[in-house]
């Protein structure tokens, strides 16, 4: 390591990132895959079902899945990410000695890629790539807003709840970068509500008509079928998923949300860690040149912030919710950084003695979890 990392404590920060990333993946392969493989094996062989794109998609090229796939297509999917993630921050902000306090916060976060590295094969990282890729491209024309239309049908394929978790991000981002910056018409406008009807369509038939028709013994022994070992009949355990109905799931929940709510102090504390962050937010929103951009994306949210309320009374897996929520703000900062301000913000200072404790806070917690906090 040289002398010019030493020297400066950020850039040290996010040598000791790279450094938690490989710990948690060696963690992460030690482990096995449960929910993640199954989805690889699960395709549209019995009709239209929820959560199967990712397993069609693989048995497109596969008669046999082998447990490594789960790691070897979900660490492509993370670096891709990763990369793709430096590549916006380095459009919107440069990466100058200024800025690294803000790029430790986000891209070493426990929230972010580490989270996404301990949740390595979920199907969430996928919501955040898409939501990358729209930032990154130009926003010029109505084919964006088709584009993006279509990557959420693709992510409510993957998993009909995106629609709660990234969809909601998508559309903020749309209506920041492509309304706001060319107006709305009446054929933008009707488009836009047409393919968000058709969205919540597509959610509800994956959500009520997408259970799986045959009984539970045919399907596992389907699934078993395309196992590349299929004496590791465990990794199977989770079929029940394909046949719970949402009363159940919200049951569930509720039943464990007195013992899963203890964790709400950690996640308060995760987010209060940020605080130079969500500040910078706030000043960003305060220096936009138009009232009606603050308000815009003030609504944004608290839109986005409302669905995950929902998404945590439906489903239980809280440190993902909050992990991901914090990620769609990461996200939606992005793209205020694009709409006109009126006055240049102050990065986040790199010489403050709190801001700098906070930073190597963040840095040092690994990830945050899928249930409960770590």
């Amino acid at each position: 390591m040289n002398l010019r990392v030493w020297e400066n404590p950020w850039r040290l920060m996010l040598a000791v990132n790279a450094a938690v990333f490989v710990g948690v993946f060696l963690h992460k392969i030690a482990l096995p895959p449960f929910v993640p493989y199954i989805h690889l094996l699960v395709d549209y062989h019995f009709g239209f079902i929820k959560r199967a794109l990712i397993g069609a998609i693989v048995s497109l090229f596969t008669a046999k899945v082998p447990v490594w796939l789960v790691f070897a297509l979900a660490g492509t999917v993370w670096l891709i990410t990763a990369g793709l993630f430096v590549q916006l921050f380095r459009r919107s902000f440069g990466f100058d000695e200024k800025h690294l306090p803000l790029f430790v916060f986000m891209a070493g976060s426990p929230f972010f890629l580490k989270n996404f590295m301990h949740t390595l094969g979920h199907f969430d990282i996928y919501g955040c790539l898409f939501a990358i890729l729209l930032l990154l491209i130009p926003a010029r024309s109505i084919a964006y807003v088709l584009l993006a239309a279509l990557l959420s049908v693709i992510l409510v394929l993957i998993h009909h709840i995106h629609l709660l978790m990234y969809v909601p991000t998508i559309a903020a981002i749309v209506l920041l970068r492509h309304y706001l910056a060319h107006g709305i018409n009446r054929q933008n406008a009707v488009i836009g509500l047409a393919l968000l009807a058709a969205l919540g369509a597509l959610f509800l038939a994956a959500q009520f008509y997408g259970t799986m028709p045959v009984p539970a013994p045919e399907f596992t022994a389907y699934l078993q079928g395309r196992m590349a070992d299929p004496s590791r009949t465990n990794l199977l355990s989770f079929a029940y998923i394909w046949y719970q109905p949402l009363a159940k799931e919200i049951l569930d929940t509720w039943q464990r949300l007195p013992h899963n709510s203890l964790g709400t102090p950690v996640f308060a504390l995760l987010i209060w860690l940020h605080a130079p962050l969500w500040r910078y937010f706030r000043d960003l929103i305060h220096a936009l040149s138009h009232d009606t951009h603050r308000r815009i994306v003030g609504a944004a949210i608290v839109v986005i912030s409302l669905f995950y309320l929902v998404m945590f009374a439906m489903v239980f897996d809280y440190s993902r919710w909050v992990s991901n929520w914090a990620v769609c703000l990461f996200l939606l900062l992005h793209a205020v950084k694009s709409l006109p301000a009126s006055r240049e913000v102050p990065p986040i200072s790199a010489d403050d003695r709190k801001t700098m404790i906070f930073g190597w806070i963040v840095t040092l917690i690994p990830r945050v979890g899928i249930v409960r906090p770590f």
